[in-house]
């Protein structure tokens, strides 16, 4: 199982007793939400999306969207999206559990300028019913992304 993976990840790290185990779901940003007992904004949301023979994750805030001239000039290509097929062979997580943490060889993170505003926040733990909280020193510290770019636009 992809927690597992993650579990044994944090634990090399010190933080595995961080993560939270739901009883519900926690694969959308609201159900996240209502598990974790805060605002959608604060779920932070992996996106999968395949640039040239790589995939690019693109951590963002819930209430964030991906701004598509925004993403073309960051990656030199259009905006596509891994089916759910697709994420779990290559990123080693199935959708609703997917998270920058502990992922297969291939995986490019990229943490978008959106979280920025939140002290702390909610990514998945590699399941449909986990999250841990962290800060996004600490996010940037374990998620080893590539780098901090702004893609997104917020919802209206």
């Amino acid at each position: 199982m992809a927690i597992e993976r993650v579990r044994a990840f944090f634990a090399e790290g010190g933080i595995a007793d961080r993560i939270l185990e739901f009883d519900t779901s926690s694969a959308t940003v609201e159900l996240a939400a209502a598990a974790v007992g805060c605002e959608p904004a604060r779920i932070a949301k992996t996106l999968s999306f395949r640039v040239g023979d790589r995939v690019a994750l693109i951590v963002a805030a819930g209430d964030a969207r991906i701004d598509n001239p925004k993403f073309k000039v960051q990656f030199h290509c259009k905006a596509k999206m891994l089916s759910a097929d697709e994420a779990e062979e290559l990123i080693g997580h199935a959708v609703g559990g997917v998270c920058p943490f502990a992922v297969n060889e291939g995986c490019d993170v990229y943490l978008d300028e959106s979280l920025r505003r939140f002290e702390t926040v909610f990514p998945a733990c590699g399941s449909s019913n986990s999250a841990i909280e962290l800060t996004c020193e600490e996010l940037d510290r374990y998620a080893h992304p590539v780098a901090w770019v702004d893609v997104c636009k917020l919802a209206a």
